[in-house]
């Protein structure tokens, strides 16, 4: 019998014990008539006894009378509360006793309400994640703590000027407290921003409103206060949570547990009881539910990253179950794939579909076959194996791999896939030793490595020809939204240096063998002739109908031998079009231009596409019309603008896909452009689309080139073609990724690099034998950037297995997360939003309760028993039903959300724990003198970090490594700081949860999430460290309108950059920097990313979604 490790959480099942009551009150007697005391007031005034408590959403215990005004909590400054007035409303609306009064709505995020003219859309620049209003009007004063109004003298903050040029929004007056009530005279606290009490009070947030915005029933009485709870200091213990009805529990009915947080002996709140509504007495009043006792994705990752980073060896015959793919390890090759290239949801593989059935739990593989490596790493080794070529399989054609059986004196080997003999050919030939292995068998790494390559002969090319060089086709938008906003200089001024790192064979030094060819595009198509050394020779195709390729020789050359020519053309194209004053461009036709440059040339390629507007020229294929609609997104209807309006640009992707044409797409709108019509003509391709929206090159260059950078020089294949081979009795069925498939087994890629990766679920078709094993093996077909047919291969083994403690002590959560990820994203293409987020919240708890079932029955009912290996899966749950490519109505552009989903399906599994919980760096101790680095430099991590040094206080270093940004080059190799060459050694300190309850007031953060990223500078940040980084004494003299951080020749500063360059590495993309204030208007929009906090109706905290967990599990149970 395995044993099993997980986390429990339980609460006592006998009703808890009184805390000891303020002031020497004795305990309440548990009459039923009776309702417990409240502690003594601040200042000795005496509880009011008569009054009940108040319960969340407005609902008094049912024997209490209904005229009778719930009792208000501790009022600061030790006043007692005025028993002759009600209490206000959260978000400053009246009491909903009287009819003619709206309902209210729920409280915004910032502590905002929401403005009543609900169908005007917002109008902020467009970003990942959305924006708040801004054409509606300043919000009311949020409520402030203690259930005190805000002072009338204190004038809201003026929202800064948004990206983009977007102008702010006209301050006004707050409006008047509601009922005419005058605000205390004597007693008002502070104003906070965003309605948060000070994080030295340690204040429990106030109780959400009513679902859907609605007040209470008239006949009960209205809620209390929001954050008008006493401090923990006053041991006042918490209302209850929120009931389904607004109905307190039943005194008779013993409460289910909490999940989370507690231990064995101590009470906690109640859960919602599933769809019930109790009777009787209200129980005695629980605490609230600790986040810190509940699983912390950050205290995981460093506990992974303590005991399980450095050397981790692959494994042999079945592969080692990976640590988390935050950890920093060197793999080492023992026959199976490393985890980098090959990762699988579950290291055990169950025996039946009944257990994938019972457990939920998917078998599916991420895959990403060029992933880069860490530098101490190996590549894959190419084998040539000349005339012979690769050697496969008879039956099945998988390839040759360490866990084929060699028979009959090696004249013969067993395929484990298909179980069949295959004759060994003369000139593969070796004896066997005694113990069956291959005398040769340490010159073959296909029979001792999980990922090798082999050199493919004349039959695995198209048409029985050897594939020419790849090349690069450069297409730029030379209309006057693109000259304006400055990016055809910045483009024609940078691209030189960028081509002189174009892709080699295998690293080589020396030039590159791959083409390039320019062109430029606004209502025409130019093509330059870069042939001619010294010379700019320009033909332009006016007929977008039918585009075509004037002339091949010319087009596509050696940048060696264009580099004179392509440096007259770039001159001439910025003094060309400077004053252009041409609006409308073809994209259709560009994209057919390039397709036609390459197949013309007989070469694959990638296309580079530079576009600015929506392609609206009257007659040009593929011409679209303005579709936005944001009121739809969130709603049942948002499929209609979330579709392409046309099929034009998926099949012109299917015909580039043929080809070998891949197609990036860089796009630098100042309105909508309709991302998911033109999106399918990348995705299909393998390519990828990046958005930089109000481009501005001074604000957003910077940010461009190092994307434009990275995509140009990272590893790629093309005119790819992949098949996934499995053991008898599975198969893989489902698939997501960017790429095309014409059948069901073949994967088609035009271009294929080091950031993508594919996922692929496997079904069952009959019982496994337990004693074997299910083999796994990818085999990419693919040409070189030096024009070499190749095959690379990877192979995986994982044990079968009837032990379902097995299965869940073996699971791969970052893979399992990635693969929910993707199949969330396309179950939302065909169902609705609510119907997608339900059916993953099912699915977790089904996955959950499966594990308590199958393997720790003994446990009570009212107790949540987690995994060990999947203890963070509500919390990766909860974060991809909140992101904003599944999730998100107004406040986000549909522009935005389409082409978040076209990121999606692509991503590996690194990327997607990027995006899904961000990282929180503490900054105030960065460079500073108590900081010790360490003498020896850390390795580099090729994935984005370093096998990182402790220092025992929870900061690491880590190597920035090798890169080809200046910013890093100027940072790292000449610049001194008293006296002393800095080190190419970067201080990491450690992160901290995604929840606003861990900042605090003294300190600022980097957030960041994979796709922006913010310094967030809290209002009492030391005066020195604002000074060193920022050049400032004061947090309200921050420039927010700022993108970058300034270059200060300081030790805090150079920390801080080195921090930031540091967090880019390894990333398809540069982060969007923006720097936030405490109670800036980005305050709001930058705490949607802190994923373990409530935002909306739809982005559940990760308490609410572990108690709805948790119920959804009682209720599969029982």
């Amino acid at each position: 019998m395995n044993q099993m490790t997980h986390s429990g959480f339980s609460l006592q099942p006998q009703g808890p014990a009184f805390p000891p009551m303020p002031g020497g009150m004795p305990p309440p007697q548990q009459h039923q008539q009776q309702p417990p005391a409240f502690p003594s007031m601040p200042g000795g005034f005496p509880p009011q006894q008569q009054q009940p408590p108040s319960i969340p959403n407005g609902m008094p215990p049912p024997q209490q009378h209904q005229q009778q005004p719930p009792a208000f909590p501790s009022m600061p400054g030790g006043f007692p509360p005025q028993q002759q007035q009600p209490p206000s409303i959260p978000n400053g609306m009246p009491p909903p006793q009287q009819q003619q009064q709206p309902p209210a709505f729920p409280s915004m995020p910032g502590g905002f309400p929401p403005q009543q003219h609900q169908q005007q859309p917002p109008a902020f620049s467009s970003m990942p994640g959305g924006f708040p209003p801004q054409q509606q009007q300043l919000p009311a004063f949020p409520s402030m703590p203690g259930g005190m109004p805000p002072p009338q003298q204190q004038q809201p903050p003026a929202f800064p000027s948004m990206p983009g040029g977007m102008p702010p929004p006209q301050q006004q007056q707050p409006p008047a407290f509601p009922g005419g009530m005058p605000p205390p005279q004597q007693q008002q606290p502070p104003a906070f921003p965003g309605g948060m009490p000070p994080p030295q009070q340690q204040q429990p947030p106030a109780f959400p409103s009513m679902p859907g915005g609605m007040p209470p029933p008239q006949q009960q009485q209205p809620p209390a206060f929001p954050g008008g709870m006493p401090p923990p200091q006053q041991q006042q213990p918490p209302a209850f949570p929120s009931m389904p009805g607004g109905m307190p529990p039943s005194q008779q009915q013993q409460p289910p547990a909490f999940p989370g947080g507690f231990p064995q002996q101590q009470p906690g709140a109640f859960s919602s009881m599933p769809g019930g509504f109790p009777t009787g007495p209200p129980q005695p009043q629980r605490q609230r539910l600790d986040p810190d006792m509940m699983p912390s994705l950050v205290q995981v990752a460093d506990d992974d990253q303590n005991t399980r980073s450095g050397l981790f060896p692959t494994g042999f015959p079945h592969a080692e179950s990976p640590p988390l793919v935050s950890t920093e390890i060197i793999a080492q090759d023992q026959g199976n794939a490393n985890p980098k290239f090959m990762r699988s949801t579950l290291y055990a593989v169950p025996q039946t579909n009944d257990m994938t059935k019972a457990t939920q739990l998917p078998l599916s593989l991420a895959i990403c076959p060029f992933a880069k490596l860490h530098q101490s790493e190996y590549p894959p080794p190419v084998i040539d194996l000349g005339d012979i070529g690769p050697v496969r399989c008879q039956r099945c054609k998988a390839y040759m791999c360490p866990f084929m059986e060699f028979v009959d004196g090696g004249r013969k080997f067993r395929c484990p896939f298909c179980h069949a003999n295959t004759p060994v050919e003369d000139g593969y030939f070796a004896h066997l030793d005694h113990t069956g292995r291959r005398t040769d068998i340490q010159h073959r790494p296909e029979l001792f490595l999980g990922s090798y390559e082999f050199v493919a002969t004349k039959q695995y090319c198209k048409n029985g020809i050897s594939p020419k060089q790849p090349a690069f086709i450069f297409m730029l938008d030379v209309s006057y939204n693109a000259v304006r906003s400055g990016m055809v200089e910045l483009f024609c001024r940078n691209i030189m240096d960028m081509l002189r790192e174009l892709p080699r064979e295998n690293f080589r030094e020396g030039p590159s063998s791959m083409r390039i060819g320019l062109a430029t595009y606004d209502q025409t198509v130019h093509f330059y002739n870069l042939s001619q050394p010294n010379r700019a020779e320009m033909l332009v195709v006016s007929d977008i109908a039918d585009v075509f390729v004037p002339f091949v020789d010319g087009f596509l050359v050696e940048f060696e031998q264009a580099e004179s020519a392509l440096s007259v053309c770039l001159r001439e194209i910025v003094n060309n079009f400077a004053q252009t004053r041409i609006t409308e461009t073809a994209l259709g036709p560009t994209i057919q231009a390039g397709l036609d440059a390459l197949r013309s040339a007989d070469r694959a390629g990638k296309l580079f596409i530079f576009h600015t507007s929506l392609p609206v020229l009257e007659g040009a294929p593929g011409q679209l019309k303005s579709r936005e609609d944001r009121k739809l997104l969130g709603t049942d209807k948002e499929k209609t603008i979330l579709s392409p309006a046309t099929d034009f640009y998926a099949k012109l992707g299917e015909e580039c896909v043929k080809w070998g044409c891949a197609v990036d797409l860089f796009l630098f709108p100042n309105a909508f452009v309709d991302v998911a019509s033109i999106a399918p003509a990348v995705s299909t391709t393998g390519g990828i689309v990046y958005k930089y929206q109000y481009f501005d090159a001074e604000r957003d260059g910077e940010r461009f080139l190092a994307d434009l950078r990275h995509d140009i020089t990272r590893e790629v294949a093309f005119d790819v073609m992949m098949r996934l081979r499995t053991s008898t009795g599975i198969r893989p069925t489902g698939f997501h990724g960017a790429f095309f498939m014409q059948n069901t087994t073949d994967i088609e890629v035009a271009a294929l690099d080091a950031d993508k990766a594919v996922q692929i679920e496997i079904k069952y078709d009959d019982k496994l034998d337990e004693r074997e094993s299910a083999y796994f093996q990818m085999a990419v077909l693919f040409t070189s950037c030096g024009g070499q047919r190749r095959l690379r291969v990877h192979n995986l083994s994982l044990p079968i297995s009837t032990d379902y403690a097995q299965l869940y002590r073996l699971i791969d959560e970052d893979c399992l997360a990635t693969h929910l990820f993707k199949q969330a994203e396309q179950t939302l293409r065909e169902k609705t939003p609510k119907e997608m987020r339900d059916e993953l919240t099912v699915r977790c708890a089904q996955m959950l309760a499966a594990y308590r079932e199958k393997c720790s029955e003994s446990a009570p009912l009212g107790q949540l028993i987690l995994p060990e290996c999947a203890k963070l899966l509500p919390l990766h749950v909860n974060c991809i039903e909140r992101h904003d490519a599944l999730n998100g109505g107004a406040e986000i552009t549909v522009d935005d959300r389409a082409w978040m989903m076209s990121l999606v399906p692509s991503l590996s599994v690194l990327a997607t724990a990027h995006l899904l919980y961000p990282r929180i760096y503490p900054l105030t101790a960065l460079g500073s003198p108590q900081q010790q680095q360490p003498t020896d430099e850390a390795p580099t991590n090729g994935g984005g970090g370093s096998t990182g040094v402790p220092s025992g206080n929870g900061t690491t270093f880590h190597s920035l490594g090798s890169s080809s940004w200046e910013e890093e080059d100027a940072l790292v190799s000449d610049t001194t700081i008293d006296g002393e060459q800095q080190q190419r050694v970067v201080e990491v300190p450690a992160q901290v949860r995604a929840s606003f309850d861990y900042f605090q007031p003294q300190e600022a953060y980097l957030i960041e999430n994979g796709l922006v990223a913010f310094v967030y500078v809290g209002r009492e940040v030391p005066q020195e460290w604002l000074h060193n980084v920022f050049g400032i004494s004061s947090v309200t003299h921050l420039d927010t309108e700022k993108h970058e951080l300034p270059k200060r020749p300081n030790a805090h500063s150079t920390a801080l950059r080195k921090l930031w360059l540091w967090a880019n590495m390894g990333r398809e993309r540069r982060l969007k920097l923006f720097i936030v204030k405490d109670g800036d208007a980005l305050e709001a929009w930058m705490k949607k990313f802190l994923v373990e906090d409530r935002y909306a109706q739809t982005a559940n905290s990760y308490v609410d979604f572990l108690c709805a967990v948790h119920r959804e599990i009682r209720s599969i149970l029982s």
